[in-house]
């Protein structure tokens, strides 16, 4: 492509490894061991081709990047390369010296996921006891040193009636931003679709109290509603459209468009050990495969929102079609669009399949 985009953000997944066995997790239900992971002389090869390539920001996610020794060290590489740093995580193990470690080695932001505020109910979904204690008290840490905190509350059938008091929480802590993410189906959600979907009118109940608090805590919290795709009218772009922002690096070394873009047979990923993250940006057959809007089916070829949504999500198409390259279903132009309608009001159960290593 003549026209391709410097990415701006890389997603490094340290690790698959995490103390918490969350039920809508994205990581694969393969999960990456530990011996398997990259060394600390790779990521931080990474980290400086990432910020030569004209990245500005990395994430530093998992699983869990706590359990990373190295974390602070790859932190101040980043940093050090100039790139924005920010910590995804649990909390769980954001001890005092380990948040000093972190502040020290440059970091800048700290996301912390939530699984709601009712203690019991949260530490259920988290399947990890005194989890919610944890991380309102590594949320307090952050804000009392001065950095930026996101709230990444992600929302279910079970927990969705907890988002007024998720929102007041966040305002209590005096969060920056509040992201409201409705459960994605990738990944361990995938399995446990049927006790996670909310009702249509859950959803719509939620974006009307989202509306509402945006309204009233306009320049206090900046507020994130992360929809779901089964009552979308129109897909979203992911991740700001196939190989256009982000390149995703799994803890043992294939770079990827997307989370889920492993799902998909018949793509091979090249593995930054061997290639360097421009050549892969640039060449890789994988990263190619979905770019732009030559590749897309009617009716997506020739839309109007061809280069808005950039055909929705592949990964969505591949598991509920069975097949990659067709219009996401999630579009109400695609002939399939009744078919994640019927998902989404599928029966329900309150039977999960919580993550673990090994399935």
């Amino acid at each position: 492509m003549t026209d391709l985009p410097v990415p701006i953000g890389l997603l490094a997944e340290l690790t698959h490894r995490c103390p918490l066995g969350c039920p809508y997790c994205s990581n694969p239900i393969e999960l990456t061991r530990a011996k398997a992971e990259l060394d600390t002389k790779t990521w931080l090869n990474v980290l400086n081709e990432a910020a030569n390539l004209g990245i500005m920001h990395v994430h530093l996610s998992g699983g869990e990047p706590l359990v990373r020794p190295d974390l602070a060290e790859l932190t101040n590489a980043a940093h050090l390369a100039g790139l924005y740093t920010n910590l995804i995580t649990s909390a769980v193990g954001l001890t005092v010296q380990r948040f000093s470690e972190l502040r020290a080695a440059g970091l800048d932001h700290v996301q912390i996921s939530i699984q709601g505020v009712d203690p019991a109910r949260a530490d259920s979904v988290a399947h990890f006891k005194g989890g919610t204690r944890a991380k309102l008290d590594a949320a307090k840490r952050v804000v009392e040193a001065g950095m930026a905190l996101t709230i990444n509350a992600v929302l279910h059938r079970n927990n969705m009636d907890e988002l007024p008091a998720i929102i007041g929480l966040a305002e209590s802590l005096g969060a920056g931003r509040l992201e409201v993410a409705h459960v994605q189906y990738h990944g361990w959600a995938i399995p446990n679709r049927a006790a996670l979907m909310p009702t249509r009118e859950q959803f719509l109940e939620a974006e009307r109290i989202v509306v509402e608090a945006r309204a009233r805590l306009e320049g206090t919290l900046v507020i994130d509603h992360v929809m779901p795709d089964y009552f979308a009218e129109r897909p979203k772009a992911c991740m700001g459209g196939w190989g256009r922002q982000v390149i995703v690096v799994t803890p043992d070394g294939r770079a990827l468009p997307c989370h889920a873009a492993a799902t998909i047979p018949g793509l091979d990923f090249d593995n930054v050990r061997k290639k360097s993250l421009a050549d892969i940006w640039h060449h890789s057959e994988a990263f190619n495969r979905f770019r732009g809007t030559q590749w897309m089916p009617k009716p997506c070829n020739g839309c109007e929102r061809a280069e808005i949504d950039w055909g929705g999500c592949r990964c969505q198409a591949l598991s509920i079609l069975g097949d990659a390259t067709a219009t996401d279903p999630a579009c109400a132009l695609s002939p399939n669009h009744a078919r994640m309608k019927e998902l989404a009001v599928a029966t329900a159960t309150n039977t999960y399949r919580f993550r673990r290593i090994g399935g």
